[in-house]
């Protein structure tokens, strides 16, 4: 045993008697603790435990194996001894093991095939700040056991900066024990903002701690693409005597992530992702450098696709992050950006199950026996959108009925670790081939970056077939490299699961890939759009495009394998199978029927009438048919409203009736009016103008159809005499002429008149019942504007006296009074005098 005092140790006999008397407990222990490795030891032996065995979640693989190592040195055993692990592909346990170490996927499967947990007395949430998807669903799973189930069945949730109230909460209220860490003071520095390449700031930053600290680094990147850019920058300035550069993230093979981890007599720099960010001790490190990035994949439900987002990293992530440094020593913090951006860190990562895809979680939940997530107690509780997106696909994999209960093919889909989507796959294939070839396929879609770009060719007509063509290239040289011995062990580790012997060789091609491929992507079948070369329409609807990752050559059809969705909607296609037509209307043969449709074409605007076979957006094939033209009325009168009222024919005749109508419907206070602005017309074009598009099939005959009578048909004979009466076309001036009124602005209408005519009017006139009073335009002789006024009675005592001085020698042959109000009108010259 470890006799190394650690912070961990002062609470142990407490954390001893609280879980002898509690059935679930709370542990907050700051970084440095020791928690996950004392723990579980100092529970061994305990009454209560009465021999059954520990379960220890970790989030990653990595950490699960080293802290089954670790704890197995501490005892002076092998691993698999009294301390072991099992993680995906991969176990090492006995019939003495007491401590099981696991990641949180394999806890829901345990659950699964044994909901009781027999022999096991305690289960520990390591890590569980992490908030990842697998340890909220165990967390979901194995509370609703212990409650129904196991009572005696003890929970312990570990976590180092979680609000561990709330935890304690959703666990009835359970004791909350807190724990210092051991760490010792970490300077930081910001280096500030800087839009130049990650890798040179980077590369910088490390020339920088290299002069001013000792020790080894430690930097953090997000991902393993910007881990290769500053690997091959930091090589090329520092020589290996100088400076050991290490990568180390998820993808790597075990082998080299240990590498990373262990001690070297060479000063070093460990190249890592948020993998390095908890759980792990990298031995050595004197400083850190952050570049206060992460990348994270978030789900988009409308589109069923995943993102994969570079964004900055969480408060709580900067802190643990640099805490790195403060392990053993003193150390210091590099941080690429300033002090001003940090205070606008968000506090917290959010959870995974907030964001990421639930097809997955779903499926463990219709296994478990709900079709309700409210039974179950969540710490935050998955969104709607993306649960609905999860059934959806699980129903078209063939895994959920039409009630959202597991199917058989839905059962036989979880006994495997894959996705579901790769599930159905190798569920659906129909010969042992087929199931290894199927196997093999969902390894290598699992396996990020499996085939180096020197071995991809020029183009190709999968993706998929090549990398597989590698793979097997490889299996022949029986020197393979330690990606394809992972890939390897993984599959023998399916293969044994589903009871068949593996091949050295067997048959495939394009073709057979490309079918099981669509068990696993049935959503994903793409069509190339017209001459595009690298342009797809999805079953969806949505448009996707070839990445530059893929080598597919043009295909007017494909299987999408692995696809992005951008921040502007469209989606990347990086890998892909060609597909044949007829290949689809077989696998979808009870989804492609022949289907009447009648539609809109805007190449030749009009409506027309086709027979198809279509997969969703998709036409597989299509054929004319003659046209019903009492089935074009409905398509018509959907055009009208996506054109909008001005593509229509308006006369002026029809014009001028709709201004008057809204102007009666704005102003004159009648009772039962009809609504005529834009809005409403359109919303119910169907009611009013479809008695006059009968037989009406292409958009050249819709302008041809006069818009006047069918607006009238809105009013009853009633209406339409309120219409003339309160809204008159046209009305009598004291000269004897009808003028017409203009109702373009309808709250103010217009009555444009000459002058002249006027006179002996002494105010301005009115219309709505004498509610409205229309504003008159006054013209010259020569009908040019005069004055605008609504109070005629002012425009003669105030204004006409000016009019009449300037106008009056202009116009001398046209009558101008001393006194217009007892004047007589007229239309034109002055009256000769007989």
């Amino acid at each position: 045993m470890n006799n190394t005092s650690l912070p961990i140790d002062s609470i142990l006999p407490e954390l001893c008697t609280q879980l002898a008397s509690h059935s679930c407990l709370v542990l907050q222990a700051e970084p440095g603790a020791g928690k996950t490795t004392r723990v579980p030891l100092a529970l061994l032996d305990q009454p209560w435990l009465a021999g059954q065995k520990i379960l220890l979640l970790e989030p990653r693989r990595l950490a699960a194996m080293n802290a089954a190592r670790f704890m197995s040195q501490s005892l002076g055993e092998a691993v698999g001894q009294t301390v072991g692990y099992t993680i995906r592909h991969e176990r090492c346990v006995s019939a003495n093991t007491r401590i099981e170490v696991i990641t949180e996927g394999v806890l829901t499967r345990r659950l699964q095939s044994d909901p009781m947990l027999e022999e096991v007395g305690l289960v520990i949430f390591d890590e569980f700040h992490e908030r990842n998807l697998h340890s909220d669903l165990g967390l979901a799973l194995t509370f609703d056991a212990q409650q129904g189930l196991r009572e005696d069945l003890k929970l312990l949730v570990m976590s180092a900066t979680l609000d561990c109230d709330a935890i304690a909460n959703l666990l009835l209220d359970c004791p909350v024990l807190h724990c210092e860490g051991r760490s010792y003071p970490v300077e930081t520095v910001y280096l500030g903002d800087d839009t130049s390449p990650l890798a040179r700031r980077v590369l910088k930053a490390v020339v920088q701690a290299v002069a001013e600290v000792q020790g080894d680094l430690l930097v953090f990147l997000p991902g393993a693409r910007e881990i290769r850019n500053c690997q091959r920058l930091l090589q090329e300035r520092f020589s290996g005597d100088e400076l050991l550069v290490t990568p180390l993230y998820g993808a790597l093979p075990f082998q080299q992530q240990q590498h990373a981890l262990q001690p070297n007599r060479k000063r070093k720099v460990v190249l890592a992702t948020n993998i390095a960010e908890t759980s792990l001790t990298i031995a050595g490190i004197g400083a850190v450098i952050d570049s206060g990035l992460e990348r994270r994949l978030l789900f988009d439900p409308a589109s069923g696709m995943d993102g994969l987002v570079t964004r900055h990293i969480s408060t709580a992530s900067a802190i643990q992050r640099a805490g790195r440094a403060g392990r053993v020593q003193a150390g210091h913090c590099y941080r690429l950006w300033s002090e001003s951006t940090h205070s606008g860190l968000q506090p917290h990562t959010p959870a995974e199950i907030s964001c990421c895809d639930l097809t997955g979680l779903m499926l463990e939940l219709a296994l478990w026996g709900l079709t309700d997530i409210e039974q179950l107690v969540w710490l935050d509780r998955p969104p709607q959108a993306h649960l609905r997106a999860a059934t959806r696909l699980l129903a078209l994999l063939g895994a959920l009925d039409s009630h959202g209960r597991i199917t058989s093919r839905g059962k036989q889909m979880t006994a495997l670790p894959l996705h579901p989507r790769l599930a159905a796959m190798v569920v659906w294939a129909r010969t042992v081939d087929d199931k290894i070839l199927a196997g093999e396929i969902a390894i290598l879609l699992e396996e990020p970056d499996f085939l180096p770009a020197a071995h991809q060719q020029n183009s190709t007509d999968s993706d998929v077939v090549d990398r597989l063509e590698y793979w097997h290239h490889a299996r022949r040289a029986q020197h393979p490299e330690r990606s394809i011995a992972q890939c390897e062990r993984s599959l023998a580790t399916l293969l044994r699961r589903l009871k068949i012997k593996p091949q050295c060789e067997f048959s495939f091609d394009v073709e057979s890939v490309g079918e099981l491929l669509l068990a696993a992507f049935p959503d994903r079948v793409a069509q190339r759009r017209g001459d595009s070369l690298n342009r797809y329409q999805l079953r969806s609807g949505a448009g996707a495009q070839l990445s530059f990752r893929s080598q597919l050559a043009p295909a007017s059809w494909l299987v999408v394998a692995r696809i992005q969705v951008q921040t502007d909607g469209e989606a990347i296609i990086h890998l892909g199978s060609a597909l044949t037509r007829d290949q689809i209307i077989d696998h979808f043969s009870d989804q492609v029927d022949w289907q009447d449709e009648v539609f809109w074409h805007d190449g030749e605007q009009r409506v027309v009438g086709r027979q198809c076979r279509r997969l969703g957006a998709l036409i597989l094939v299509q054929r004319p048919q003659r046209l019903d033209k009492t089935a074009a009325l409905p398509i018509v009168i959907n055009q009208i409203k996506r054109l909008g009222l001005d593509r229509l024919r308006w006369s002026d005749v029809s014009r001028q009736w709709l201004q008057r109508a809204r102007f009666v419907a704005n102003h004159a206070g009648v009772n039962d009016w009809p609504a005529f602005d834009d809005e409403q017309l359109l919303d119910t074009v169907a009611e009013w103008l479809a008695p006059w598009l009968s037989g009406i099939t292409t958009l050249a005959a819709i302008r041809k159809v006069d818009l006047f009578e069918a607006l009238r048909s809105r009013l009853n004979w009633g209406q339409q005499q309120q219409l003339d009466q309160l809204a008159p076309l046209r009305t009598k001036v004291p000269s004897g002429s009808n003028v017409s009124i203009d109702y373009s602005d309808c709250d103010q209408p217009v009555l444009a008149v000459k002058l002249q005519e006027l006179f002996g009017l002494q105010s301005s006139p009115t219309i709505a019942g004498g509610r409205v009073t229309l504003t008159v335009h006054l013209l010259s002789p020569a009908r040019r504007p005069l004055q605008v006024t609504r109070d005629l009675a002012s425009f003669w005592i105030n204004t006409y006296p000016e009019v009449k001085k300037e106008l009056k020698g202009r116009y001398p042959k046209h009558p101008w009074p001393d006194d217009p109000l007892v004047a007589v009108a007229q239309r034109g010259l002055k009256k000769r005098p007989r």
